[in-house]
């Protein structure tokens, strides 16, 4: 896997993408906004801030106010991988968005999302 590519990526590249699953499992964008703010801390706001300027992923993790302590609880398989599992802090980041954006289009109960 190349993760330099991975990082470089731009949030504002992939979030339609995000929506797009969601909404397309009957999810909302305000859903999903909950989980990202959930993950990452970022009010409504600075995640505006983040896809108007086009950040890179690295930037988006770097400079979130507060990764989630129940980040951890996020395991199972995304993108071929087990996300315990991932040696390298950022993918793992990353592979946990992934998941969460999975789960809720999956159309799993938002408290379970959260890890409540």
């Amino acid at each position: 896997m190349d993760l330099t590519r991975v990082y470089r990526m731009t949030f504002a590249s992939v979030y339609p993408h995000y929506v797009a699953k969601a909404e397309r499992k009957g999810r909302t964008k305000q859903e999903l906004h909950t989980v990202i703010h959930w993950l990452t801390g970022y009010d409504e706001k600075a995640l505006q801030q983040v896809i108007e300027k086009k950040v890179d992923f690295e930037t988006f993790f770097a400079q979130a106010p507060q990764m989630n302590p129940n980040a951890p609880k996020i395991t199972g398989v995304i993108c071929g991988y087990r996300i315990e599992e991932i040696e390298d802090p950022l993918m793992r980041q990353v592979r946990y968005l992934d998941k969460l954006v999975d789960e809720l289009a999956k159309g799993r109960a938002m408290e379970k999302i959260l890890r409540k």
